[in-house]
């Protein structure tokens, strides 16, 4: 049943693609059903064939030995914490808090985004990075006839993320259609960056090496699986003209990125420090004013007896934000197949990643997560896919703002096509779940 309710999420979610594209007509349904058909592929490669299931989770074994890396840098500087244990508490104000003993996430989650970029950064000067993106770039183009701008924006938005992968197409940007344009904004709503990788991996595996390795895993199955997926949505919503001719080229400019290696870990690391104290920031401001929320929907729930009756139903302490999150977005995590038991804690997470970022929706999942709170593992799993992208309000005015820095006269473009690159990237987000809970 958990299946059949997926495969009909996938058919939802290109329908409501479709129901808000800007020409139906124009929709190429080849190119979507090779999408599709190449999600399903990477999808069965890295989840069901013992081979290639194997090879990821070496490459999951060696992202999660640079967390440890990690972790030794920030005891150097910070100091060891004793005893990593997650203890859960009622907070009294509709929800649950968790004692990190010795997992401080100030200290903890944080450095890891700083060594993640530098190694990034180091992969890129070395010449690394470009070659994946553009093998991967080179089998998008084949499968799904891409434009060559939108199979490297599209490969470079799965490593590198939605502020750094314009920087691949730069070249292009001024020149590129709004369909090729729409392909690179729903790209970076759809994937996650290297930088905040290593993050959501302490954060939901915690202590545990083994949990560490599985979600690893996990995650670079979803950002990858969701390349094709974002190419999917952009298409049927902004798809090319009928007759429109492409430039297939595949050419990665040469970005200065340092003079020499040491240069470029360090500006790598200076870039990381922007981001690493950027999401503290958001985090710390969006918990308070959701606490602040919650403590007038508390006072509202009191009044009315509405506490009493949600407090019944023995999930949540009363009307909370998180309450209304998961009735709203239930719905979807119902077509993602997730256990029934689990629906509005999932849909709580799905609505924090839309309405907050996906950062504080990951937080919260590992706050569940070792809580006991979902009745399915699988539920865990399903989550942790959908929520593997950028898709939230906050990204249209980032995008908005990085890539027309690049690309002065694309703004008016990009403002256009911000909310529907917002959409484009949820749902290629929640296609790819879709897909996880069929094959998991």
């Amino acid at each position: 049943m958990e299946i059949l309710r997926a495969v009909l999420g996938l058919i939802v979610f290109v329908a409501l693609a479709w129901a808000m594209s800007r020409e139906r007509r124009s929709v190429n349904w080849r190119l979507v059903g090779s999408g599709i058909v190449l999600q399903f592929g990477i999808a069965l490669l890295v989840l069901k064939v013992p081979e290639v299931k194997n090879g990821f989770d070496a490459v999951a074994a060696a992202f999660t030995n640079l967390l440890q890396y990690s972790e030794k840098g920030a005891d150097f500087v910070l100091g060891p914490w004793p005893g990593d244990v997650h203890v859960g508490v009622p907070d009294g104000e509709g929800g649950m808090t968790f004692q990190r003993v010795g997992f401080i996430f100030a200290f903890k989650v944080l450095p890891t985004i700083l060594f993640f970029s530098a190694f990034s950064a180091a992969l890129y000067y070395l010449g690394l990075l470009q070659l994946i993106v553009q093998a991967f770039a080179w089998v998008m183009s084949k499968t799904m006839q891409l434009s060559g701008a939108e199979s490297l924006a599209a490969a470079a938005n799965v490593f590198i993320g939605q502020t750094e992968a314009p920087l691949v197409v730069k070249p292009y940007l001024e020149r590129m259609t709004r369909s090729e344009i729409m392909c690179l904004m729903t790209g970076g709503m759809a994937t996650i960056a290297g930088g905040v990788f290593g993050a959501y991996v302490a954060i939901l595996g915690g202590t545990d090496l083994e949990e560490q390795r599985r979600f690893a895993a996990h995650l670079l199955s979803a950002s990858i699986m969701s390349a094709p997926a974002a190419v999917v949505m952009a298409k049927i919503l902004v798809p090319e003209p009928r007759g429109a001719v492409v430039d297939r080229s595949l050419r990665i400019p040469r970005e200065d990125v340092g003079s020499n290696i040491l240069d470029a870990i360090a500006n790598g690391t200076r870039d990381g420090l922007r981001l690493a104290v950027n999401v503290g920031a958001m985090l710390l401001t969006f918990t308070a004013f959701m606490y602040l929320v919650n403590g007038i929907l508390l006072w509202v729930g009191g009044w009315s007896g509405l506490n009493a009756a949600i407090q019944a139903a023995g999930v949540y302490d009363g009307l909370t934000l998180q309450y209304l999150l998961g009735k709203l977005f239930s719905p979807f995590a119902w077509l993602l197949g997730v256990d029934l038991a689990d629906l509005t804690r999932v849909g709580q997470v799905l609505g924090e990643k839309t309405i907050l970022n996906e950062f504080f929706a990951y937080a919260t999942l590992g706050d569940l997560k070792f809580s006991g709170a979902f009745e399915s593992d699988k539920s865990v799993v399903i989550a942790t896919y959908a929520l593997c992208g950028f898709a939230n309000f906050a990204s249209i005015g980032i995008q908005i703002g990085g890539i027309s820095a690049l690309a002065p006269g694309q703004q008016r473009t990009l403002a256009q096509l911000g909310f529907h690159a917002l959409v484009g990237g949820t749902l290629a987000c929640f296609m790819t779940a879709a897909i996880a809970g069929i094959l998991v």
